[in-house]
């Protein structure tokens, strides 16, 4: 008997929350590693940084059941100065990429847990391809950079679109919704 290939499970619901468990913040950092070293190869060996040291992680968890899985997504967020964060790093894994929101919900998460903590202004260098997903969800291009040889896009969040969310270390639970 032949067996046809068959591709591989997808959850399709996801917890969004601060990284907190140990297990949690590891496998953020084994998925920047993933992508940003050996699949973009930015970095070499691994990608972790000084700000690592007062970001806060934050994972996209898969669900199996109401059983967490692995986690498929992450970005990190942190306070470069009074009112001002940052997001980055942002990343997913690949046989998730076409889960449509799991993208957009790091990054609302990311932003609206900042707000709730004082942000009046949330940056990110977001790389050329990525741009669109960022306008649509209301942010906006302040300068074109270049970093590690890549374009880049210093943009801003509208926070009005970002209501203070105070909950992160919980955070919420999202279905999938397959992206076109």
């Amino acid at each position: 008997m032949i067996f046809e290939p068959f591709a591989p499970f997808v959850a399709s619901a996801f917890q969004i929350k601060f990284a907190i468990r140990p297990w949690e913040k590891r496998g953020a950092h084994a998925l920047r590693r993933a992508v940003f070293c050996e699949e973009q190869g930015i970095f070499e060996g691994d990608d972790l940084d000084a700000i690592d040291e007062t970001a806060i992680p934050i994972v996209a968890i898969s669900l199996l059941g109401v059983a967490a899985d692995a986690v498929v997504g992450t970005v990190r967020i942190h306070e470069k100065q009074a009112g001002l964060w940052v997001g980055s790093r942002l990343a997913v894994a690949v046989d998730y990429r076409r889960v449509g929101m799991l993208g957009g919900s790091l990054i609302k998460l990311a932003v609206s847990s900042a707000h709730a903590r004082g942000c009046v202004r949330f940056l990110a260098d977001v790389q050329s391809q990525n741009v669109l997903l960022f306008r649509r969800m209301h942010w906006r291009t302040v300068e074109e950079v270049v970093l590690h040889g890549r374009p880049h896009h210093r943009m801003e969040a509208d926070l009005s679109f970002y209501p203070p969310f105070v909950d992160a270390e919980t955070g919420f639970h999202s279905l999938a919704r397959k992206a076109a």
